[in-house]
């Protein structure tokens, strides 16, 4: 086996290994509102989210997979961009683990794409993005927080219109089974979009081995591809059943105070956001969408009900993430270039 070819299989592992991260990294999106209505506890709820992210895969095509594989324009005649692929995944999954353990809802998927960009800026200057896909991706970090924001607000006002007749606790046991239809649902959009991020530096890693042409798309009836879907969305699902109870904390407590109807509300906005993006193809970040929708619903009761400082310093780490991830990763590749050059 050359020595591109072990650097391919080690980059598989370290992709499928930033699934897992972003599974558990991620998984307080899908169940945040769950856990702190106490719908469920800490492991039925890991276990409902991770069954519904590894099914995403037969609702979804893979649009979100052909955006990432494009974000840099790989070529298969520069092995380097092997080690840009793997040193974009390195900086993404020790930025993923810095602020899991800092107890920091950021996003996985722009750390990913920012360490892919950092280590190809890193390579071959800027003229290696597609800036269009870049900047469509950063247009979203402020516009899927605002849909899953109004979208959740207006769905809690139509549900205090619709129930306003009814007591606070007929209301609450109604919607207590309620949230898991609601949960499953952002569990769903969060695989669909989320997987399908680490399928697309597969597919770019492939395509800079020779081993994959840029046309070729994902498919379960593609026998070369179908082990890409099924090993990245099982890996997504057994990362959510680790679960994330740091971010869990700050997701489901530290922004406001959710009752079930509440959670039920911030989830079906926040899928619905999830699965306009999934079609358009574009990734965004389920952490983004979940702590805009559950502001919208905290914003019903009154802007006080909302903690804007802890939202305030969400906003801060969504806004480093990207340049930080980048940062990270171009030290990783040069780094690795350093090593290569002194041997």
């Amino acid at each position: 086996m050359s020595s591109v070819m072990v650097v391919v299989v080690v980059t598989v592992g370290v992709a499928l290994l930033f699934d897992v991260v972003n599974g558990f990294h991620d998984a307080a999106s899908s169940i945040a509102t769950v856990v702190s209505t106490r719908v469920l506890r800490p492991g039925p709820a890991v276990l409902w989210a991770a069954f519904f992210n590894f099914v995403a895969m037969f609702f979804f095509a893979p649009r979100v997979a052909d955006t990432v594989s494009k974000i840099v324009k790989v070529t298969s005649t520069d092995p380097a961009y092997v080690y840009v692929v793997l040193a974009g995944l390195l900086g993404a999954v020790i930025w993923d683990l810095l602020t899991w353990w800092w107890g920091i809802p950021t996003s996985s998927s722009h750390a990913l794409i920012g360490g892919v960009a950092g280590a190809g800026i890193a390579h071959a200057g800027f003229c290696v993005l597609r800036w269009d896909l870049v900047i469509t991706t950063m247009w979203f970090i402020p516009i899927a927080p605002i849909i899953g924001m109004l979208a959740s607000f207006v769905l809690m006002i139509a549900v205090y219109w619709t129930f306003r007749r009814w007591r606070p606790t007929a209301v609450d046991r109604l919607f207590r089974p309620g949230q898991l239809l609601s949960a499953a649902a952002y569990s769903l959009g969060h695989g669909g979009n989320d997987a399908q991020k680490t399928m697309g530096i597969i597919v770019a890693l492939l395509v800079a081995a020779g081993t994959m042409t840029p046309d070729e798309q994902l498919s379960f009836t593609n026998p070369h591809t179908l082990w890409i879907i099924l090993s990245c969305q099982a890996a997504m699902a057994i990362g959510t059943a680790f679960g994330g109870w740091r971010i869990v904390k700050t997701m489901g407590v530290g922004i406001t105070k959710l009752r079930p109807v509440g959670g039920f509300c911030a989830q079906t906005g926040g899928a619905i956001m999830l699965f306009l993006a999934t079609h358009m193809g574009i990734p965004v970040s389920t952490t983004h969408t979940i702590t805009g929708s559950i502001i919208g619903v905290g914003a019903t009761t009154s802007a006080s009900a909302v903690r804007w400082g802890v939202a305030g310093r969400l906003v801060w780490a969504w806004i480093l993430t990207i340049p930080a991830a980048a940062i990270v990763s171009a030290a990783c590749f040069l780094a690795m270039k350093a090593f290569s050059s002194a041997f």
